[in-house]
């Protein structure tokens, strides 16, 4: 079939697949023109590998590190009335580009959270793998089903404390509008945390430890954003931030439980992106076109390869890899810092409806956001019949 996008509010229902698999093999070119990591790790566990962060993550610890790597997602594979997600496109690029030179690679597609889940994972490493020496944590999910109760947890995006109220960008309706959000109440933030913190990461390296599978060493990281003054009320003192605390609570965990292995747990904070998951988050449609205008022109911006390659380089490949005063691996310091921020600021003033296409570059966001479903990447032919029946 021809595949064209079908944008439906903050997301697009169908995906690419000749699209995604050039977007995978542009990310693989990157990592690759940069040199190869030393010290990388060689067994690495990707949760949450199919888009995003956790996709770039695994290119660069396959194609800069030449590890084995094994992914957890949840994707939803083609019919013949319907594309498969991006995500399994992705995956099915990663795993072609991987077989054709000879590095290992598997993927676990279904619910990270389950019990059963993580058995497959444990019994995929022994069979195949061993031991593993990094665990890149990068999920993000709207719910969580509890493994040990079935409740189902649903995160909120809330401010805590006071109503809060602000500017946003309608991608859907070319809008510029300014939005109010009621605080959340104590349900609401506990539910949040139960999904968007650290207890599932803990999970899964109790798990793996009891799988005699963590190797000593080895590190394991969560990503995350954090921002600053303008994404603070929706990303710090907001329901996102209590669970952000959770994960710094959660990475001193492990590091104690998982001290006989001498295990090196951080929180990695990252710059802000176009992703899926950024997409649905009031605020950041905005933000995120201001940024990519001050930081493209100050020569600063990056992409999520570009980011995780550097994270490599400059952290998880260092045995002692310097951390912020929270203990984060810090990386955002390009979009965060003062005199960035100011220019930022500036521009979120003054964007009004008649003037946002010229201080921002919604071009670059919407490129951007396109891409992720393997649309307007270059090279490709999208008036071509493709076969989206793609298995991996």
């Amino acid at each position: 079939m021809i595949v064209k996008p079908k944008i439906r509010g903050f997301i697009c229902t169908n995906a690419h697949p000749v699209g995604c698999a050039a977007s995978v093999q542009q990310q693989i070119d990157y990592v690759k023109a940069q040199g190869a990591l030393s010290n990388a790790p060689k067994n690495v566990l990707v949760i949450g590998s199919s888009t995003g962060y956790g996709l770039a993550s695994r290119i660069t610890a396959a194609f800069a590190g030449g590890a084995n790597t094994l992914g957890v997602c949840f994707e939803k594979p083609p019919t013949e009335r319907k594309t498969g997600t991006a995500g399994w496109y992705n995956t099915a690029g990663f795993h072609a580009k991987a077989s054709a030179v000879g590095l290992y690679a598997k993927t676990l597609n279904g619910d990270a959270f389950s019990k059963e889940l993580k058995q497959q994972v444990i019994d995929t490493l022994k069979a195949d793998m061993g031991k593993v020496d990094l665990i890149i944590y990068s999920l993000a999910s709207p719910r969580r089903t509890d493994p040990e109760t079935g409740e189902v947890y649903k995160s909120t995006l809330k401010p805590v404390g006071q109503a809060y109220k602000t500017k946003t960008y309608d991608t859907d309706k070319n809008l510029i509008h300014e939005i109010a959000l009621e605080p959340a109440n104590d349900d609401e933030i506990q539910q949040t945390i139960k999904v968007m913190g650290g207890e599932d990461w803990e999970l899964w390296l109790e798990a793996l430890d009891q799988a005699d599978l963590l190797a000593d060493n080895c590190k394991t990281t969560a990503y995350t954003y954090v921002g600053k003054e303008l994404t603070w009320p929706i990303y710090g003192q907001a329901t996102i931030g209590k669970a952000k605390e959770d994960l710094d609570r959660a990475a001193a965990a492990i590091v104690k439980t998982k001290a006989s292995k001498n295990v090196q747990a951080y929180v990695s904070s990252l710059k802000a992106l176009v992703t899926q998951a950024s997409s649905a988050i009031p605020v950041m449609p905005l933000y995120i076109s201001l940024i990519y205008k001050v930081m493209k022109e100050e020569g600063t911006h990056q992409g999520c390869i570009e980011q995780i390659y550097d994270l490599f380089t400059d952290k998880l490949t260092q045995a002692q890899p310097e951390t912020d005063e929270l203990g984060r691996l810090y990386m955002n310091s390009k979009e965060t810092n003062d005199k960035t921020q100011a220019k930022i600021k500036a521009l979120w003033d003054q964007v009004t409806q008649e003037n946002f296409h010229e201080l921002s570059d919604y071009a670059g966001y919407h490129h951007e956001f396109l891409k992720l479903f393997g649309f307007d990447v270059s090279g490709v032919d999208y008036d071509a019949e493709v076969d989206t029946l793609v298995d991996w």
